[in-house]
């Protein structure tokens, strides 16, 4: 079983920093940065777990909302990965790889947001 205890430890940290940031900071960008990442990652997660359908777009519920969003996205992505998901056949990334791009997308949208 893959171990996605790096993608669970950099969700929970962008998150918990979304959900402490003022709200100034939410409006001036870091919002719809962690929206466009949790969107991004649901969508990766809805592609391993139920490859073939056509994934559901995560909505916009706020500002104040988007922190939960982004772990709830990650954590999920993380379970698909540690499960193996049925989509991991029909991509040509291993799952390791598919974790390391998660990752870095997480990073970098935490760079891109609390700057």
């Amino acid at each position: 079983m893959l171990d996605t205890s790096p993608l669970s430890a950099a969700v929970e940290r962008f998150a918990d920093r979304l959900r402490a940031a003022p709200q100034s900071r939410l409006q001036q960008g870091a919002a719809a940065a962690a929206l466009e990442l949790a969107r991004e990652l649901s969508v990766r997660a809805q592609r391993l777990e139920a490859p073939g359908r056509v994934p559901r777009v995560m909505p916009d519920e706020g500002l104040f909302v988007v922190g939960d969003q982004v772990a709830v996205a990650g954590l999920d992505l993380a379970e698909a990965l540690r499960g193996g998901g049925a989509g991991a056949a029909d991509t040509a990334k291993a799952p390791s790889e598919l974790l390391d791009e998660a990752v870095s997308l997480v990073e970098q949208a935490e760079i891109r947001a609390m700057r």
